[in-house]
């Protein structure tokens, strides 16, 4: 066995001096250490300990280590970065001082049922503390976070309400002024009919002409359907000459629907998201508590 530059370690000493095993689902090495000659367990953190990390926690441990690498099987040096649980895939050599010890890590599918439910009992231990420990506080941040961007986004609607509200007060004002200059019309024309058939004329001459008024009537109900693929129901067709002029008075003066709708949009969802975050049991907060919150 040759070191990183190809010289020959003094000492290569069986597998036996660096021992791993597993203990509650974490890796425990095992070695001695040359200075004080004992035994001593560094228990590792495979997910979040790096080589470097254990060669330092070595060298801590006993002063008189001035070398301490770690080399891969075919001799390739490993990196400091590299995590435990990769290094702990395959065999390697440790070298401590002029001493290369060789390392056969158990295998992870051979280990025991009872390691592999500790190791899960482990994490579930973890994931529990976690939210134990970081949920109200990711709460709190999060509402926090929402009432923001519900004020940003009111702050930004208030003076597009402002401006739709007088829009829609002008476009109701000329569909309501509309609908009166149609019944006047209609009262007008009755008026002229009955004053032609009982005063100027009489009946018999102003029947064909009534027949053509309805005639017209009707012509102008289909054309109607036609152009919008609506029947001519009042109701609707109040609606549709308000949008109409409310359309055209948004235009004149630049108001921009499309925004309008896209902030009315993203409140809607962040009250949503807020009202979510604020239930009791993501929370985990009695009802009456949230209830003073709000």
């Amino acid at each position: 066995w040759r070191g990183r530059e190809g010289a020959p370690y003094s000492t290569l000493v069986p597998s036996d001096e660096v021992t791993v095993n597993y203990r509650h689902g974490l890796p425990v090495i095992t070695l001695t250490l040359p200075t004080r000659n004992e035994r001593c367990q560094f228990t590792l953190k495979p997910v979040v300990t790096t080589v470097g990390a254990f060669l330092q926690d070595v060298q801590r441990e006993d002063k008189g280590i001035e070398r301490a690498e770690v080399f891969a099987a075919d001799g390739s040096k490993v990196s400091d970065a590299t995590l435990m649980e990769v290094l702990l895939m395959n065999d390697f050599k440790l070298v401590i001082n002029n001493t290369a010890h060789s390392v056969s890590p158990p295998v992870k599918d051979q280990l025991s049922s009872e390691h592999a439910t500790e190791m899960e009992d482990i994490k579930s231990m973890v994931h529990r503390l976690f939210v134990a420990l970081h949920l109200e506080e990711h709460q709190i941040r999060k509402e926090r976070e929402l009432l923001q961007k519900l004020d940003h986004l009111k702050g930004e609607l208030l003076p597009l309400e402002q401006m739709k509200a007088r829009i829609m007060d002008s476009a109701d004002a000329k569909t309501s002024r509309l609908l009166w200059v149609g019944l006047a019309l209609m009262s007008t024309q009755g008026g002229a009919l009955a004053w032609f058939t009982w005063w100027v004329y009489s009946w018999d001459i102003m029947e064909p002409v009534t027949y053509f008024i309805t005639y017209g009537s009707a012509m102008a109900f289909y054309a109607y359907f036609v152009l919008t693929k609506q029947d001519y129901i009042y109701p609707l067709a109040k609606d549709r000459q308000f949008l109409h002029y409310f359309y055209r008075k948004s235009k004149k003066q630049r108001f921009n629907v499309e925004r309008y709708n896209k902030l009315k949009d993203d409140i809607a969802q962040a009250e949503e998201s807020l009202r979510r975050l604020r239930q009791p049991l993501r929370l985990r907060l009695p009802i009456q508590e949230i209830r003073d919150k709000d």
